[in-house]
């Protein structure tokens, strides 16, 4: 497990989620398809909770999914486990850095500009 997973804002749901997928992944794809229900075993979590942290992973730009299917032997098509790509993490870890500074120069500029403001409101 990269160090670096802690520093980048995720809920403890998340990490768990991500350690299962990270140890369930092919290291030369990077790719793997447990369903909810076998990742929710492994994590102690329902389905849904699983689902809440993979769209979260998701949306930090961890991994991706992508829908599957599977064919029963009377050849009807049936939706399959998600395919997730676990995603490298230097640029996750770039984006999220950026993040942090821009929001802490905002916060900066918010306090100078109160500071000027109320400099001004004072000496009025």
């Amino acid at each position: 497990m990269p160090k670096s997973i802690f520093r980048l804002g995720l809920t403890a749901g998340e990490i768990l989620v991500y350690t299962y997928l990270m140890y369930c992944e092919d290291r030369k794809t990077f790719q793997c398809h447990p369903s909810y229900a076998t990742i929710g075993e492994a994590v102690n979590m329902s389905n849904n909770t699983v689902a809440k942290h993979v769209e979260g992973l998701v949306r930090k730009g961890l991994i991706t999914t992508e829908r599957t299917t599977v064919k029963t032997r009377d050849g009807r098509t049936h939706n399959g486990s998600l395919l997730y790509t676990l995603c490298p993490l230097a640029p996750v870890e770039q984006a999220y850095f950026e993040k942090q500074i821009r929001e802490a120069s905002a916060r900066l500029n918010f306090k100078a500009a109160l500071e000027k403001y109320e400099k001004k409101k004072g000496g009025a």
